[in-house]
């Protein structure tokens, strides 16, 4: 059996770290704390660019309609979140809407999101905070591009193994 130097492992549950594939609790738990603070950090950095209002989902939601300053349906951002739970999303565009952050047209029977004015005022101003507070720190870690992209791809390949096991697990 593998162990990191220290000795220890470094887990949430004790009991999912027993035996062979120890290490997937670490990364799990690695996942945990990583998920919670970047969920601390979105909100954060969202009210230091004017709006203390907004969820994690809400924020995520509201930069993904703005990417690529394309309309997008409730179908597209769910798939490209990788969000199975449309009404959370349904919910966080009413929101999003209500405050006037975005703008929505019905073509038939689907509506089409856009970030209003705004919206994409918003969105340019946690950039700015991002950058001054969160890109000057990654520039301590000393990592390059193509190690972050490397990470980001990897990060992308254990989604879609949690995927595939959730998939799985829906069919015991």
């Amino acid at each position: 059996m593998t162990r990191p130097p220290s000795g220890r492992r470094i887990v949430s549950s004790r009991h999912l770290a027993e035996g062979e594939g120890w290490e997937a609790s670490e990364f799990e738990y690695g996942l945990i704390i990583a998920f919670n603070a970047f969920s601390r950090w979105t909100t954060r950095c969202m009210a230091a660019a004017g709006n203390g209002d907004l969820t994690p989902l809400e924020i995520l939601v509201l930069h993904n309609v703005n990417h690529r300053s394309r309309e997008k349906r409730l179908t597209d951002i769910c798939f490209l979140l990788n969000i199975e739970d449309t009404h959370t999303v349904n919910y966080a565009l009413r929101k999003l809407l209500k405050q006037g952050l975005l703008r929505s047209e019905k073509r038939g029977k689907e509506v089409f999101y856009s970030t209003s004015p705004e919206g994409g005022q918003l969105c340019a101003a946690y950039r700015e905070v991002r950058e001054q507070c969160l890109l000057e720190g990654l520039k301590q870690l000393e990592l390059s591009g193509e190690e972050l992209r490397a990470m980001a791809a990897n990060l992308r390949i254990m989604s879609g193994l949690y995927d595939q096991a959730s998939r799985a697990a829906a069919s015991l």
